[in-house]
């Protein structure tokens, strides 16, 4: 009877049990997931192991018996490392999914032994295990991925040293900044990101073996023994919730459209700038592609590249927001279709290494910056302030200076060639220091506060970025050990 038994289950369903009539065989075709989720094969070889220590404990499983689960659930995992192994597993002809051929190749080292390890066990349970262990490792890449480009921000920062360019309102000449000052808002973009996902990598971090299909194990299972051994914070605490919710993957691609936001805006940005209109930036070869038909071209094909990921990740989000919409408790079978969409931005880490090394071979045109920020009366700002100094109210002396510019302009100089004369005839409180005042570095230092370009702020602020990188690349580092 065992033996039958036995050979149905390497031949059949993992819940062929209760039928008799076999699946339409394109449907059993079509609705399989080990196409995809046989990308989980370490994070459930990892549970599986997990789960066999606290079957263990509970007594079903003998020591002997533990030992031989574990060591043949490393023989797979290794037996399928290679690209060649994992193509087994994706092309596996009968296995429905990542649990069923886990413990078809168990049954094949074990006999009946791998059948002993689903005691008290669930797919439902599995599944949200393997998919909490693959977001947080995917976190993890992320997180060390966002430091290194942060770190390239930063070290171009360094070398830009007190270089400018003109900020942009409206895409409009504003006024003028350090370059190390618009690197570093990219910077604080990329610490806010990794706060996200460190937020979601601490809600996500709790153990759901042990909730059964919906209402718990049957077992008493003792469950801190997996939620230990695997790294969780320790179990969930409702079995309901702990097998349909993917709040995690929904969190967790919400935090990376964010990123991706911040990448398209860097994105566009260098494209912009590494037009001959503005010729701030000189594309580095390795990143750029020509042109088939003109040969004179140099395409910012990674950038552009970059700015469209965004869609992709976000599309995800918006994808597994509508397949959540409505379902009712607990486990319903549209929940294998969130895996998808996880899975198909798993390009990101590589994508921001990428981004990195594109940063850090980035070359600055520093004497088109500088002409740019130095022209189109950007020093406006700074003569408005002048006039406040001296008891001008705001609303009054931004009047002022905007006659003053209209005169200049029309008369094709800056602010500073007007003779004290011709500013006299806008208001009597011009006085010789004002050309002290509109200087390029009094214009950039009258920022003087926390956050501003002055230059002392932003060495300030470029020394607080850099410990705080150093953080989150050493936290990173933690992770991946």
């Amino acid at each position: 009877m065992l033996k039958a038994m036995f050979n149905e289950q390497q031949s059949g369903k993992m819940w062929s049990g209760r039928f008799r009539e076999p699946l339409d065989a394109e449907f059993e075709s079509w609705q399989r997931s080990i196409g995809f989720d046989w990308l989980l094969l370490g994070e459930e070889i990892a549970a599986s192991k997990a789960y066999a220590s606290a079957l263990c404990a509970a007594k079903i499983l003998t020591k002997d018996e533990t030992e031989k689960l574990r060591e043949a659930l490393d023989a797979i995992a290794a037996e399928h490392s290679s690209e060649a192994g994992k193509a087994l597993v994706r092309d596996h002809p009968t296995a429905e999914d990542i649990h069923h051929f886990v413990e078809l190749k168990l049954v094949e080292r074990v006999g009946s032994l791998g059948l002993k390890l689903h005691t008290g066990r669930s797919r439902n349970e599995q599944i949200a295990t393997d998919l909490r262990l693959y977001v947080r490792e995917q976190i993890s890449l992320v997180q060390k991925a966002l430091a290194a480009w942060a770190k390239a921000l930063v070290n171009q920062a360094r070398t830009a040293g007190d270089s400018v360019m003109p900020s942009y309102t409206h895409l409009q000449r504003a006024e003028p900044i350090l370059v190390a000052h618009w690197l570093l808002a990219y910077v604080e973009m990329i610490l806010r990101d990794a706060d996200r996902l460190r937020d979601c990598s601490a809600r996500l971090n709790y153990c759901p073996l042990g909730s059964g299909a919906v209402a718990g194990a049957t077992l008493a299972l003792d469950r801190t023994i997996a939620a230990r051994e695997l790294g969780f914070t320790a179990p969930t605490a409702n079995s309901i919730d702990a097998t349909s919710d993917r709040d995690l993957i929904l969190e967790y691609l919400q935090a990376l459209t964010l990123v991706g936001l911040h990448l398209s805006r860097f994105a566009e940005e260098i494209t912009l700038f590494a037009t001959a209109e503005f010729g701030f930036v000189t594309l580095p070869e390795a990143f750029s592609t020509g042109s088939s038909a003109m040969p004179q071209k140099k395409n910012p094909d990674f950038t552009e590249l970059i700015r469209a990921k965004v869609g992709r990740i976000h599309g995800a989000a918006e994808a597994v927001t509508l397949l959540l919409k409505g379902l009712p408790l607990a486990y319903n079978k549209d929940l294998q279709e969130t895996q998808e969409q996880l899975f198909s931005v798993s390009f990101v880490p590589q994508m921001l290494t990428l981004v990195a090394r594109f940063t850090a071979a980035l070359q600055f045109n520093r004497d088109r910056m500088s002409e740019a920020a130095q022209s189109g009366c950007l020093n406006a700002m700074a003569a408005a302030t002048y006039l406040v100094h001296k008891g001008v109210p705001f609303r009054t002396a931004h009047e002022i200076i905007g006659n003053a510019v209209r005169y200049a302009i029309e008369k094709g100089v800056e602010l500073d060639s007007l003779t004290l004369d011709e500013l006299r005839k806008f208001g009597k409180e011009f006085e010789e220091d004002f050309y002290a005042a509109i200087t390029l570095t009094a214009t950039l230092d009258c920022h003087n506060v926390t956050g501003g370009t002055a230059r002392e702020r932003v060495k300030e602020a470029l020394a607080t970025a850099s410990k705080r990188i150093d953080a989150l690349a050493q936290e990173a580092a933690h992770a991946d050990s």
